[in-house]
């Protein structure tokens, strides 16, 4: 039981780090747009790439 006095602090710190941490994430905006994350991780931003141009013959 001697270990309950570790345990319960520990887990109330954690719960405390976790609420905070929450809350922080709330205040800077982390959640304001779901929607738009969620559409641009599946957006195809791959341009093609340039064509290279035709080589000249060579003169000989």
């Amino acid at each position: 039981m001697e270990v309950m006095i570790i345990l319960v602090p520990l887990a109330l710190a954690l719960g405390l780090a976790g609420l905070v941490g929450f809350l922080w994430s709330l205040k800077s905006g982390q959640y304001e747009d779901l929607e738009g994350a969620a559409w641009r991780a599946i957006a195809d931003d791959d341009e093609p790439p340039p064509a290279q141009p035709a080589a000249a013959p060579s003169r000989s």
